[in-house]
């Protein structure tokens, strides 16, 4: 993609030595088995494969998920069409209720991106755009190829609430707790999708898309290119999640860690760039009904 589709201070990045290596971003990664929890959505109800994928890891693979393969394409098409525009365009197309982002994942409670400052050692190397799902009916786009993606969004917007609200409800019963407690602790209305562009780094090595974090929702549910990147920690170790087509990415978030009185893991996780592709994920996250 054209430069000038990035923000400003990522344009040099192929050319860039200002990122200085540290000792975190030196820890050692374990890349050459892929040794994530596999879980098949019509086997939910027995109950052990996904019990011991979140205690344990708090990160696995959904299959047999009822997502179609035409949506999951046609939502990395439109991504990619959508961060090939002029950087200026990006920004002046999308308005509220959505908010477009870069340099840090960070959002304030509202949904207002916090924009990224400062110089490439103290920035992520993302961009992004938030949609909240519930109020995407709102959103009016006069250019022609955000109004498409944003009805493709709307369309994998319902996918994905039925799923978050059927893994939801199955870690209720692996738990032994009321399953009614799904109405309030997980709400629909909550739901948010964000897309992310990772530029392509030639100093990837020390460079990140996203630090170190964990997720504040009860689930996130993630679809990859297969350009790769994302990575876990789980006892001390880094383990890469490479991409497999037509699989879904399933993280516990700190809300699902505290309804389950820490017997389920909130993932800690990463996102390293790449030094000859960019790297585009997208990402559904849905949090407890807030309380009023």
């Amino acid at each position: 993609m054209a430069s000038e589709s990035y923000p400003p201070p990522f344009r040099s990045l192929n050319n860039s030595t200002q990122i200085v290596d540290s000792d975190e971003k030196a820890d050692p990664v374990h890349d050459l088995e892929d040794p994530i929890p596999l879980v098949d959505l019509q086997s939910l109800k027995l109950g052990k494969q996904l019990g011991e994928a979140c205690e344990q890891w708090g990160i696995f693979r959904l299959v047999n998920h009822g997502v179609p393969p035409t949506l999951l394409s046609q939502l990395q098409d439109h991504a990619e069409t959508f961060f090939s525009l002029p950087f200026e365009s990006k920004q002046s197309l999308i308005t509220s209720p959505l908010s477009y982002f870069w340099g840090t994942p960070a959002l304030t409670p509202s949904g207002a991106a916090l924009h990224g400052k400062g110089t490439l050692e103290n920035i992520n190397l993302v961009e992004g755009f938030n949609v909240p799902i519930a109020q995407l009916n709102q959103f009016q786009a006069d250019n022609h190829i955000v109004a498409s993606f944003s009805l493709v969004l709307e369309e994998y917007g319902k996918h994905l609430a039925r799923l978050a609200t059927t893994i939801f409800e199955a870690m209720l019963k692996n738990l032994g707790l009321d399953p009614i407690e799904s109405k309030s602790n997980l709400s629909n209305s909550t739901g948010s999708v964000r897309v992310y562009r990772y530029p392509r780094c030639s100093n990837s090595n020390s460079a990140w898309g996203l630090d170190v974090h964990t997720d504040s929702s009860v689930v996130s549910i993630l679809i990859q290119d297969d350009v790769g990147g994302l990575e876990v920690l789980k006892d001390n170790d880094w383990f890469t999640v490479k991409p497999i087509p037509n699989t879904l990415i399933i993280n516990l978030g700190d809300m699902m860690q505290a309804i389950s009185d820490d017997k389920y893991k909130s993932v800690t996780h990463r996102v390293k760039v790449n030094k000859n592709k960019e790297r585009i994920s997208i990402c559904y996250f849905v949090s407890r009904v807030k309380a009023v």
